[in-house]
């Protein structure tokens, strides 16, 4: 449900045109829309002038109009709806909607989401019954202790600010104008700078910035000489602002601990309106070396309205935070399993979960399992043909936990078991899954006491716990059976 354009006129008998747009609004977005759903039966959006003759021409508005005209007074075009179709030029606008009340005439253009030949039952149509909506709530805003032109003249100019709350980009929020008028802090009346066209309203509260840094760690392992393993962290800072005035600006700054990794790849928000070039240029392409650019990293940035990531990156920390081996052997319908896992010294023991999941696909379900775990419990899905290790939430003082067992499965049914290209003989994995609060791996972190805000009010600024959540796959090993020890750090 939404509309395309919405005006208001003003009836003036005697005028060259009988009538002046007093107020008119397009919604582009929403005209993009309708090419999309009319298709070959599209028609654009009139000019002011042309829809305002055509509609004063429907309406019977015009000064002397009184000869019969087939195509609008003949009995088949009784309208008892105010919905109308406007020839204009060659084409025919519709459906509009329009009704004449104390000398104004309210009209809009509801989106139809399908095609307009056939024309389609007005019942089917929602953007109309918004549309009526729409324009009573207008007629109720203006007429509602008008007194005078000016003060018609008054509202009339607050309806830009108006609608960009209640009726943003077409679609109607509140009907109710003079409730959005009383909540909103007006650019035209208290604040100097316009209102940006993306920003679609102004905040009006008590102030206060959040801040939350989620990092993903993805690796790959495979306990080979002849392959390399690979680790790389994906961050994401993520702002929601809550400040007033129409252009706050807000500086936030992201720390590494000494010796971290430097961040990498960054790419910010389009809100972002300055940046140092050592943050644009610092990319994982280039070899590492020690003028890599290692913060603070700053971004000074204007916010919008709802929450939004302010910048991406990577870095490459020194070590996987679990290294690991897996090793398997087969032996006719059985298959011998051997998974050890080592959480790095570094990294902080304490998961929201942790959990391996070994999975058997392109064989049959598992009809037998014997198995030892020194640490954590093991489930079976047997027709997925699948481990899950539930290590729980933290790894034993001696950091390393183990896992072995022989698995013996039943025939294969094409139908049912999936099939994974990859999980075939020597290709197949352990895949890791956990997630740790309040912890990074790279020790990014937002320091609340650095962050910069000017905007009215002492805004109270929060950083969330932190979060990393990570993925790894260990590949099946060439059978050494050990634990590469990490490197220091």
């Amino acid at each position: 449900m939404a509309q395309r354009a919405v005006w208001l006129i003003s009836h003036e008998p005697g005028t060259p045109l009988c009538g002046i747009v007093r107020f008119s609004r397009r919604y582009p977005t929403v005209e993009k829309r309708a090419k999309v759903f009319n298709g070959a039966t599209y028609v654009p959006i009139p000019e002011d002038g042309p829809f305002l003759k055509a509609l004063l021409f429907k309406l019977r508005l015009l000064d002397g109009d009184t000869d019969f005209v087939e195509s609008r007074d003949g009995c088949s075009r009784i309208n008892k709806t105010s919905v109308y179709g406007l020839p204009v030029e060659s084409e025919e606008i519709w459906p509009v909607v329009a009704f004449l009340k104390n000398g104004i005439i309210y009209a809009c253009v509801p989106l139809v989401e399908q095609t307009l030949s056939p024309c389609p039952p007005l019942i089917s149509i929602s953007g109309i019954s918004q549309g009526f909506e729409l324009l009573f709530g207008l007629q109720d805003f203006l007429y509602s202790g008008q007194k005078n032109e000016a003060e018609l003249n008054t509202k009339l100019n607050q309806l830009p600010d108006l609608l960009l709350h209640s009726c943003p980009f077409g679609t109607l929020l509140d009907a109710n104008l003079q409730n959005t008028l009383d909540g909103v802090n007006f650019a035209s009346v208290s604040q100097p700078q316009k209102q940006p066209a993306w920003k679609v309203g102004a905040y009006k509260g008590k102030p206060q910035v959040s801040i939350s840094i989620t990092e993903k760690v993805k690796s790959m392992q495979y306990d080979k000489r002849d392959i390399a393993d690979m680790w790389q962290v994906v961050g994401v800072v993520t702002c929601k602002c809550d400040l007033e005035g129409v252009m706050p600006n807000v500086t936030i700054s992201l720390s590494l601990p000494t010796n971290g990794s430097p961040l990498q790849d960054i790419l910010v928000h389009p809100c972002v309106t300055s940046l140092d070039s050592a943050i644009l240029t610092s990319s994982s392409i280039d070899s590492m070396d020690d003028s890599a650019f290692s913060g603070p990293y700053k971004f000074p940035f204007s916010p919008p309205l709802e929450s939004f990531n302010l910048c991406y990156y990577t870095s490459q920390v020194p070590v996987p935070p679990i290294l690991g081996f897996y090793q398997m052997k087969e032996e006719e319908v059985q298959l011998k399993v051997t998974v050890n896992l080592k959480l790095h010294e570094s990294v902080k023991n304490n998961f929201e979960f942790c959990e391996a999941h070994i999975p058997f696909y392109n064989r049959g379900p598992i009809t037998h399992l014997e198995y030892k775990v020194s640490f954590g419990q093991l489930e079976i899905f047997r027709e997925k043909s699948l481990l899950i290790w539930i290590i729980g939430q933290k790894f034993p003082k001696s950091m390393e936990i183990n896992l072995s067992g022989t698995v013996t499965f039943g025939a294969k049914t094409h139908e049912k078991q999936p099939f994974d290209q990859i999980c075939i003989g020597g290709t197949a994995y352990v895949k890791l899954h956990f997630r740790i609060l309040d912890y990074t791996l790279t020790g990014c972190y937002a320091d609340q006491h650095s962050v910069q805000v000017f905007a009215p009010g002492k805004p109270k600024i929060s950083t969330p716990p932190l979060s990393k959540v990570s993925k790894l796959q260990l590949w099946i090993s060439d059978g050494s059976g050990h634990i590469p020890s990490p490197p220091p750090g």
